[in-house]
């Protein structure tokens, strides 16, 4: 039994180190898209790469992961929980519906990323109103100072998930076409040609593992079709967390009006997908890392 519950933590601990060694990769695009979205002053007059130049520059190379402390105190436990779930409700779905083949690994990925967002969320809140304050204006001195405000000044613990129900739903294809499509690939790669792109596990040599170039690939792809997914979904819910700032927000009261709104308006490439390209820029490196850390963690804790 001793094992088992070790098995718990050990299986926490990989997934959020892997949470956190994606963001980090990642992590100077988002503090570019949170300057750039902003319309910071220092760097409204430049594009992506050319803020990526000009960071460095003014602020340093650390300049670059600014808020990154921030934003691992909340990927670490996501991160954890997410692969955790996954593990967990994959047994659960197999054994208890009897379904596996590929629709088991849809189905908990799915799981377990709501799982992850329910359990985070008043965490990502609080560091997007902490992310929100300009110097001399501060309304929040800090990370548990914020939580006491928004509890206490905006109904108890419902103030902490404003927001959720599109999250959740854009969240449930993402996550789940993500393990799906890794999940798939990698048993079809070690089966039809094993000595090509697999080597045996380091903690166990019974089970196979991908090569880690393999692995970021399978990682990469992963994260593109998720993303190709529950894209308009992420348009959807940026437009209804912003809500009465922009000048139609009564045509976008529900997700299902929003979504019919900006197909209407737009279209699908300049309304539904707006934004694709930098969203996979972000998401592709990050995904690949996500689950090629995972799958090393996992050899390094003995979880195979």
């Amino acid at each position: 039994a001793a094992r088992r519950d070790f098995y718990w933590l050990r299986s926490f601990i990989a997934g959020g180190v892997a949470g956190c060694c994606a963001k980090t990769t990642t992590a100077p695009l988002d503090r570019v898209k949170i300057l750039l979205q902003a319309h910071n002053h220092h760097y409204k007059h430049l594009g992506v790469f050319s803020t990526l130049c000009a960071v460095p520059k003014k602020e340093g190379y650390l300049g670059l992961y600014k808020g990154n402390g921030a934003m691992m105190i909340r990927i670490f436990p996501y991160g954890a929980i997410q692969f955790m779930a996954f593990d967990q409700y994959k047994k659960v779905i197999k054994k208890q519906l009897g379904i596996s083949g590929h629709v088991h690994r849809l189905m908990a990925g799915s799981m377990a990323g709501i799982t992850a967002v329910i359990c985070t969320y008043p965490l990502d809140m609080v560091r997007v109103r902490l992310a929100f304050q300009v110097k001399g204006e501060h309304k929040y001195m800090g990370i548990i100072h914020a939580f006491k405000m928004i509890y206490t000044k905006e109904g108890g613990f419902s103030g902490f998930y404003r927001g959720l129900m599109p999250t959740v739903v854009g969240m449930a294809p993402y996550a789940g076409f993500s393990f799906f499509t890794f999940g798939t690939l990698k048993s079809i790669g070690l089966a039809q040609a094993p000595n090509l792109l697999g080597r045996p596990s380091l903690d166990n040599p019974e089970v196979l593992v991908l090569k880690t170039h393999v692995n970021l690939l399978c990682g990469g792809i992963a994260g593109a079709i998720a993303q190709t997914i529950s894209y308009p979904l992420d348009v959807t819910r940026r437009r209804m967390q912003l809500g009465a700032v922009l000048p139609d927000a009564e045509k976008c009261l529900t997700m299902v009006q929003t979504l019919k709104y900006v197909y209407q308006q737009h279209g699908v490439r300049r309304g539904l997908y707006r934004g694709l390209s930098l969203n996979y820029i972000r998401c592709i490196p990050s995904q690949a890392v996500a689950f090629t850390t995972y799958e090393l963690m996992k050899q390094f804790l003995h979880l195979n």
